[in-house]
């Protein structure tokens, strides 16, 4: 007996080291096994990927935004961080093998890990591959959720604030999207951005580097409200909102896309990698079927994008946000003169609104003034002209003066809606056409790719703008059998802002590249020039729009004798409505050479354009010219088709 408890405690240690021994086999073992499983789990899900060639998925490609390349594809993104294997920017099977195999791996940032980061990524590929996902890390995705609350998105516009001609940035518009809620007002909605960043000041600098790629493009979001202040009040240009027929779910896929894209960075090239192409991108996130990026080859203008979400049939309805200057030009076109220059001055506290009041005229035509005058103070303030005080102290007279005309008259302060800007014409033109120069009849081909003429149908368009790039004329001369390069210019824009009592703008113009010109020696040669200027412009209902300018011009050709002349002068010229469908320009130039080839020119051109439709015109080109003691006729009719 006594030797019992011996054997048992013997028994009982050997159990124990047993136990131990087992325990510490397990623990050893079973991270080995777990690690071998969740290997083996990720060989199996690459292989359903191979399989299933999800690499050469559409919608993969859209959320990397590859495009094809030379050698296979490239994505348009230069961001490293966005991209999880190296080769990821080139290679979506690398980067696809990369994205799963992060997703199944403890984060190295617990707080915003693969999943979370990469969030329409996950959705999408655990939808096609059916994770597991308790062999996943734990990833809440706090952020992108609370953001997701605060958003609440229920639909989407796409907005166009029209051509700003006084930015280079924003010549041809631009396009933004707006997130919106169900209930709350559209003015509390998000506004998604694409643009450069850049603090660059000069308009020619900063075109010739977005030309070139210099500026590194960024997606931002912010409240709506504060770009409807940019572009409506401050920047004077009026906006449309297209609301998208997208359903609850693709805008959620849109906003995931979104976040993904946050902080990241692509380089801005202003023809073609633009504003209004990186946002496509996003809206064929929300809706692939829509294959907008696939549409557009070497540049993309912000109206094409409206065209064709148009044609697609993604546009559920409309809105227009006149600009706060559209609204004062339309009150002041109710008044006439005398009472324009009263309402402004009852803005600048000149006069007192006591004085309108206590008038003969009629109780609508004070309201249209009070109302004017309240519409440009806002405006004086919104741009920064008028001092907080003084704003405040002037808007609370005149809104005690509004309130004063208690007669239920209506307010006239909502202007007419203008033409949608999509109904317009296309930007390229082609032309074909005949003529004659100096008793020789030729025949004449034009091709423009961009984007509007001031003779041109200007329905949806500013009309006193004027915006081509590369347009071309190929002529041929019968009597001599040979084709000439008439015209090659590389850039012509022209911004004619009338000026009133309201707005004093400055009109503006560059035009370079090569044309052909008659020299001292009595013959045609192909010259380069560059002529720039700037001046004045104001409208009427006689005149039409016309304008004033003081020009420099420099012309290049080895059939100079000194190789250059350089001269200054000036123009003038009218553009007149006098139909819906008939068009008039006339201008007349004089330029003094007094450096390089010393002569003077002087040149009368008038154009009559006639709309057959939106989409094609009949135009009737005769000009005038006197340089070097000689005279020159050149007369065209051209057929002109714009798509």
């Amino acid at each position: 007996m006594s030797s019992a408890p011996g054997r048992y405690g013997l028994l009982c240690q050997s159990i124990s080291l047993f136990l131990l021994l087992s325990a510490g086999f397990l623990f050893a073992v079973l991270p080995a096994r777990a690690a071998t499983s969740t290997a083996a789990y990720l060989d199996g899900l690459l292989n359903d990927a191979k399989r299933h060639k999800l690499a050469d998925d559409r919608y993969w490609h859209i959320l990397l935004h590859y495009r094809p390349a030379p050698q296979g594809v490239k994505s348009l993104i230069d961001d490293p961080r966005f991209f999880l294997s190296p080769q990821g920017a080139r290679n979506p099977q690398a980067e696809l093998e990369a994205t799963v195999r992060a997703f199944f791996t403890e984060p190295e940032d617990p707080d915003n890990p693969p999943i979370c980061r990469f969030i329409a990524r996950y959705v999408w590929l655990k939808e096609k591959l059916q994770f597991d996902e308790s062999k996943l890390p734990i990833a809440a995705c706090e952020a992108f959720h609370k953001t997701l609350r605060i958003i609440k998105p229920h639909t989407a516009s796409l907005v166009f604030p029209a051509a700003y001609m006084n930015n280079p940035a924003s010549l041809f518009g631009h396009t933004l999207i707006s997130i919106e809620t169900e209930t709350q007002s559209p003015l509390l909605a998000r506004a998604v951005n694409y643009s450069a960043f850049t603090t660059e000041k000069n308009g020619l600098v900063f075109a010739l580097k977005g030309l070139s790629g210099f500026y590194k493009g960024y997606y931002s979001i912010l409240p709506y409200y504060q770009k409807v202040q940019e572009y409506n009040d401050i920047n004077q240009r009026d906006i449309w909102e297209y609301r998208l027929n997208f359903s609850a779910d693709e805008v959620i896929r849109m906003v995931m896309h979104i976040w993904e894209l946050q902080n990241i960075y692509s380089y801005y090239y202003f023809f073609d990698e633009n504003c209004s192409y990186n946002i496509l991108f996003l809206l064929e996130a929300g809706r692939p079927s829509l294959h907008l990026t696939d549409q557009f080859h070497g540049w993309v203008i912000p109206l094409d994008t409206i065209k064709m979400l148009e044609k697609a049939g993604a546009i559920a309805a409309t809105n227009y946000r006149p600009s706060m200057a559209t609204r004062i030009k339309h009150l002041a076109s109710l008044l006439d003169p005398a009472q324009q220059k009263q309402a402004a001055e009852m803005s600048h506290g000149i006069v007192s609104p006591d004085a309108v009041i206590n008038s003969q005229l009629s109780v609508q035509k004070k309201i249209t003034m009070i109302d004017l005058s309240i519409e440009y103070l806002q405006y004086l303030y919104a741009t920064k002209k008028l001092s907080r005080t003084r704003y405040a102290d002037r808007f609370l007279s005149l809104l005690n003066a509004r309130s004063a005309l208690h007669v239920a008259v209506p307010s006239l302060d909502k202007p007419p809606v203008s033409p949608r800007p999509e109904h317009g014409h296309h930007a390229a033109r082609l032309g074909l056409g005949g003529g004659i120069k100096r008793s020789a009849w030729f025949q004449e081909l034009r091709f423009r790719p961009a984007y509007h003429a001031l003779a041109d149908h200007d329905a949806g368009f500013d009309r006193g703008s004027q915006i081509q790039f590369f347009n071309t004329a190929l002529r041929y001369y019968y009597e001599h059998e040979r084709f000439e390069l008439n015209t090659l210019d590389l850039i012509d824009i022209m911004s004619l802002s009338p000026r009133d009592v309201f707005f004093r703008p400055f009109s503006w113009k560059v035009k370079t590249g090569w044309r052909q010109a008659l020299l001292g020696d009595g013959d045609d040669h192909l010259v380069y020039t560059v002529n720039t200027g700037g001046g004045f412009a104001s409208s009427s209902k006689v005149m039409g729009l016309y304008y004033g300018m003081v020009e420099g011009d420099m012309k290049l050709a080895g059939a100079f004798k000194k190789n250059y002349a350089l001269g200054i002068g000036g123009s003038a010229g009218t553009k007149k409505h006098f139909t819906d469908w008939w068009i008039m320009r006339l201008e007349a130039r004089a330029l003094y050479y007094a450096l390089g080839d010393e002569h003077k020119t002087y040149a009368l051109a008038m154009t009559h354009n006639f709309a057959i439709n939106a989409q094609k015109s009949l135009s009737v080109e005769i000009s005038r010219t006197k340089t070097f003691g000689r005279y020159e006729t050149d007369a065209v009719v051209m057929m002109n088709l714009y798509f």
